[in-house]
């Protein structure tokens, strides 16, 4: 049996800065390739800000997730990187706001650091 993967690209969403892709569409899979908070327009990282960079994570997974043909409420995993475990709380609170009744299951991962000196990073799988 031969399984077809499709590249997603989109550029509401940063590009890669490496050899992967945005996401893989694999069946009715979606697998988002880590996000980090780089403005799709430029490139650059987002401020310093902790919870700017979260809702600019959040808002490259959403427009990922919108070229793969499916939305947050099709997210069924997702695993979270923070280089500060400090701020969990601060992270659950946007986190909450961006899916709002929905819970995909998640993980929290504490990193010594993240590429391009990113605070946070997250990576998603959905279903559409």
């Amino acid at each position: 049996m031969k399984i077809e993967l499709e590249k997603v690209q989109t550029d509401a969403a940063p590009r890669a800065i490496g050899p992967y892709s945005q996401a893989i569409r694999c069946e009715d899979w979606v697998f988002v390739s880590g996000q980090i908070p780089l403005d799709p327009a430029t490139g650059i990282l987002v401020g310093g800000d902790f919870a700017q960079q979260v809702g600019r994570v959040l808002e490259n997974i959403d427009a990922v997730l919108r070229a793969a043909g499916c939305g947050r409420a099709n997210v069924v995993k997702t695993t979270a990187y923070l280089t500060d475990l400090g701020r969990f709380a601060e992270f659950n609170e946007i986190y909450a706001t961006f899916f709002g009744h929905h819970r995909p299951a998640r993980a929290v991962v504490g990193v010594a650091a993240l590429p391009r000196g990113a605070q946070v990073e997250v990576e998603a799988v959905a279903v559409r």
